[in-house]
């Protein structure tokens, strides 16, 4: 299981920003453009702050994991799942407050493209953030279980659905850099995709 906002973060907070310098123009004392500015630095920061936390997060499953499948005792492992659990919460905490900066996009007079753009990231968070809410499920189920003696359908279940969740949201990244790409006019000096 990968997460999408590590990979395009950079690229997706650089290539929004470019979006709305190039659209951009006043009202209330800050204008549109540093308006935008403030909303992608937030976004930038949360976004940061989520891959700093998801990593820490995934190791520490991953840490886990290989303890119980190397043959410890998988009670001794309640606390370490707990707290995978709670770092991705954490996590999860940062990528909405993402998501949430962006919105000031819609109120922004941009080219609609920029509307487009910033709705399409907004859409892969979602995506995101509902892959990472059933993975938080797994690791409450692990906690409970940590060897899956009761639960391993209903843990491998979800780790399916969570799977499907991350494929949506790289999906849904992927449609944004299409379009920033075939906008290239709004986004001077951005770096293509490849």
């Amino acid at each position: 299981m990968m997460h999408m906002i590590n990979r395009l973060a950079p690229t997706v907070v650089i290539l929004l920003s470019m979006f709305l310098l190039a659209g951009c123009s006043g009202i209330f004392g800050e204008s549109p453009r540093e308006q935008a500015d403030e909303a992608i630095s937030s976004a930038n920061k949360s976004i940061s702050e989520h891959n700093e936390l998801f990593d820490e997060a995934r190791a520490t499953y991953a840490d886990v994991k290989e303890k119980i499948d190397s043959g410890d005792d998988p009670s001794k492992e309640k606390d370490n799942i707990a707290e995978a659990k709670n770092t991705l919460e954490r996590a999860r905490n940062d990528l909405q407050d993402a998501r949430e900066s962006l919105e000031v996009v819609d109120d922004l007079d941009v080219d609609p493209s920029v509307k487009e753009y910033a709705s399409l990231l907004s859409e892969a968070m979602d995506a995101q953030l509902a892959a990472e809410a059933k993975e938080i499920q797994f690791y409450g189920i692990l906690e409970g279980d940590p060897a899956l003696q009761d639960d391993r359908e209903k843990a491998l279940d979800l780790l399916s659905e969570v799977g499907a969740g991350y494929k949506e949201a790289e999906r849904t990244y992927s449609e944004a850099q299409n379009l920033a790409d075939e906008h290239p006019q709004l986004i001077e000096g951005a770096p293509k995709s490849q």
